[in-house]
């Protein structure tokens, strides 16, 4: 019983570019549930398959089990291939990630996977040499991610050895963001200009809230670069994070406070302290966004995610901490 490596291309053609479906072939050496050892070598011989590592025991198109090429070679040539096939070998729907799929049969100390759909019908087997490629391919990912690209290690060394032309190129505009946003804060705190003259004490502590704000920004986006180069996906840490940097916010708020009320007034440290819970909770929530939104657009964090996250988070401080300060000293 053999199956054409290409009766399932046109099912497949839906499927997310990373999945399994698109690593596994159809043409591997398939036998009846019924056949002997012999009969299974026999359908081997003289002919060339995608891979020869496991052969599947089929029945109709239900995948019963898989017989590895070294037990059919050890095997007596009259025992049924049943007896000799692992009866519950690792699967994976087509969807599944392709990463997924790798380490399942890692895990599983197999060197091929098999494909089968909800209906539990056989699509086909992941070879070992396209899971090593898999892995190979993921684990280079996991690498540049971790240094803050989205792409292979081959980008990666391409923008870490690029000509200067090259590196203002791709870094000026982002910096360019920033001047921009420099430019609406020094509009912001005109804005405020008559309070600031009434209460000089309030420019004292500006800089400190942007860059603690800054801070529990910067530690929300180490966080978020390690998880995605481990696998782990933004929403499965975003509500713990979020809550770090309320804490974060009302832990510096708690002990800024008292000190600061007895060394200047009660109202500006009172506004500080809000402030700093304020700045430092939405700066996280920031964090959380932007590599999110960079990485669906495919689009480079390393330049791009921390400039405009600072822009961001240094505007939002500085308005939080005005409002703040006009809605208490006004």
């Amino acid at each position: 019983m053999g199956v054409a490596n290409s009766a399932g291309t046109a099912a497949l053609s839906g499927l997310a570019y990373e999945s399994a479906a698109r690593h596994m072939t159809l043409n591997i050496p398939v036998v009846n549930p019924s056949a002997t050892v012999a009969e299974a070598r026999e359908r081997v011989m003289g002919r060339r398959f995608d891979s020869l590592t496991d052969i599947a025991v089929c029945e109709g198109d239900r995948l019963l089990g898989l017989v590895r090429i070294e037990d059919l070679m050890c095997a007596l040539p009259e025992a049924p291939v049943t007896g000799i096939m692992d009866a519950d070998p690792p699967v994976v729907a087509p969807g599944v990630d392709q990463e997924v799929a790798a380490w399942k049969a890692v895990q599983h100390g197999e060197g091929a996977l098999a494909v089968v759909d909800d209906n539990q019908r056989f699509r086909g087997l992941i070879p070992p040499q396209r899971l090593l490629a898999v892995l190979l391919a993921e684990h280079d990912e996991d690498m540049a991610r971790l240094g803050g690209f989205l792409k292979g290690t081959s980008e990666a060394r391409t923008a870490s050895e690029e000509p200067v032309a090259r590196r203002l190129w791709h870094r000026l505009p982002w910096l360019f963001v920033g001047l921009a946003g420099a430019l609406v804060a020094a509009v912001i705190v005109d804005a405020f200009e008559q309070r600031l003259r009434s209460e000089v004490t309030l420019a004292f502590f500006l800089p400190g809230i942007v860059y603690l704000a800054d801070a529990v920004g910067t530690q929300t986006e180490t966080i978020v670069i390690r998880g995605l180069s481990v696998g782990v996906g933004i929403r499965s840490i975003r509500w713990r994070e979020i809550a770090t940097g309320v804490f974060a916010g009302l832990a510096l708020a708690a002990i800024f406070y008292p000190v600061a009320a007895i060394v200047w007034e009660a109202d500006v440290a009172l506004a500080v302290a809000l402030a700093l819970m304020v700045a430092c909770s939405a700066a996280s929530v920031i964090a959380l966004v932007l590599p999110s939104i960079f990485s669906a657009l495919r689009l480079d964090p390393a330049f791009g995610s921390g400039p405009l996250a600072t822009v961001i988070q240094d505007l939002l401080s500085i308005v939080v901490y005005l409002g703040i300060a006009e809605l208490l000293l006004g």
